[in-house]
């Protein structure tokens, strides 16, 4: 390879699909520093990295190894499908403001800057697909090119694409994603698991204004950077590829169904520490 490796890995389900690109990316992905090194920390494991789940709702759709819990899978998922840290995004008119610079959430339902906006990209993208299912114009984006060339944290996701196609006399609604950063290990499968859950609401979106059901296609996920930082290989290594030797793929997953229950009941409390975040 002369460059950065591009690699392709695919899956029926989310989990499996996220553990091939990290047994994939550890396996083929170059070496190189990044800007968040440590004196003695190594380079990452990188590779720009193609990832394709065929069935995004298949289960079991949650990997145990995830570095998280399901009550922070459901706060996440909330953040990003429903918005509920908007309130955390600071002034950009305000110098001494240094909350967050953004939500996934603000940037797709809430797009504004230079005296525009706010513009709801996602409902956006549903009229289109509704209008003209085969549309190549349904996209939303996250960058600010007058804000995040130079602020401190710009955001990793940078886009979302989807176009319908018809298959068995149904409409089925397949999406892209694209980050431009995006930490394989500690984050890439709670990003990928709450943009299923947008897709999952774009098509029930669709399917409103269509009057008839629109199923989900393929997730396509891209990302410039799929990145495993060297502060942490120890723990990628003690942890999930010694999970690969030691149990089997069943055993290192889950059902979200058996967990939706559970999911759905911490809400209140979510909402609640959403709420106090802001004191």
């Amino acid at each position: 390879m002369n460059g950065i490796p591009v690699l392709h890995v695919e899956g029926d389900c989310i989990s499996r699909a996220w553990e091939n690109s990290l047994i994939e990316l550890h396996t083929n992905g170059c070496r190189i520093k990044t800007q968040y090194d440590k004196g003695d920390d190594p380079p990452s494991i990188d590779a720009t990295m193609l990832i394709t789940i065929h069935d995004p709702m298949k289960e079991p759709m949650i990997h145990k190894d995830f570095p998280a819990g399901p009550e922070d899978l459901q706060e996440y998922v909330m953040e990003v499908c429903e918005g509920i840290k908007d309130h955390l995004v600071r002034d950009p008119d305000d110098p001494e403001d240094t909350r967050w610079e953004y939500t996934y959430h603000q940037r797709l339902f809430e797009y504004a800057g230079l005296g525009a906006g706010p513009f709801n990209q996602i409902d956006t993208m549903a009229r289109k697909l509704a209008e003209t299912p085969f549309t190549r114009r349904a996209q939303s984006i996250t960058w600010k090119v007058w804000e995040d060339n130079d602020c401190y944290d710009p955001p990793c996701l940078q886009s979302i694409w989807c176009r319908i196609t018809e298959e068995d006399a149904r409409p089925v609604l397949s999406m892209n994603v694209r980050f431009r950063s995006n930490d394989a290990y500690k984050a890439a499968f709670m990003n990928m698991f709450a943009l299923v859950q947008l897709q999952k609401r774009i098509a029930e979106k669709v399917s409103e204004r269509l009057g008839k059901s629109v199923t989900l296609g393929r997730y396509c996920h891209l990302a410039d950077s799929y990145h495993i930082y060297g502060s942490y290989f120890h723990e990628f290594e003690a942890r999930f590829l010694e999970a690969l030797k030691e149990r089997s793929f069943e055993e290192r997953t889950m059902s979200y169904e058996d967990l939706r229950e559970f999911m759905e009941a911490a809400r209140p409390m979510i909402l609640e520490k959403a709420r106090q975040m802001a004191r």
